[in-house]
């Protein structure tokens, strides 16, 4: 299984389900990374949506992997204020998030493990502090996350600058 988005150097994956308010800052980031043009070469821009365990699933049977994979998401830390950016060490994520994907939590953490501990991929998430998850269906961000994408998105871009991706 080779896919050709594995072959990049990085991977940015934007998870999160954009009918569930704050649930899709992850897809609102990689559009306002798209909308600032292509990305450099070496970089994928991919909004994950809810098939992030499929796409993990995916790498890890790879024998094309990128050397960084960079996922963007919602987390919650009750000692964060709504719209603050902050990363989770894949070692830190709770054990008990066995589900493939569950809403307002993170990807399948053993897949992120597996692939942090077993490969050569670095893996880092970064998060934003939701302000409203609904429990149905209710599109768009709320205003302390929706303030929080373009600096989740330039975030990302020094940090792509900065170790030579861009």
């Amino acid at each position: 299984m080779n896919h050709p988005l594995f072959s990049k150097t990085c991977l940015v994956l934007g998870c999160g389900n954009t009918l569930l308010g704050d649930d899709g800052f992850g897809p609102k980031v990689i559009e306002q990374l798209q909308s600032l043009g292509p990305p450099p070469s070496s970089v994928a821009f991919v909004d994950a949506g809810t098939a992030v365990r499929d796409i993990l699933f995916d790498l890890l049977l790879s024998p094309e992997k990128p050397q960084q994979l960079i996922l963007v998401d919602t987390g919650q830390d009750p000692e964060k204020a709504p719209g603050e950016i902050f990363e989770i060490d894949v070692d830190r994520v709770l054990p008990a998030k066995i589900h493939d994907f569950s809403l307002h939590q993170f990807p399948t953490t053993n897949m992120l493990k597996e692939l942090s501990d077993h490969t050569d991929v670095r893996v880092r998430i970064w998060v934003v502090q939701p302000e409203f998850l609904p429990d149905q269906v209710s599109e768009g961000l709320s205003p302390s996350v929706a303030r929080a994408v373009p600096r989740m998105a330039e975030r990302i871009l020094r940090f792509l600058r900065h170790h030579g991706y861009a």
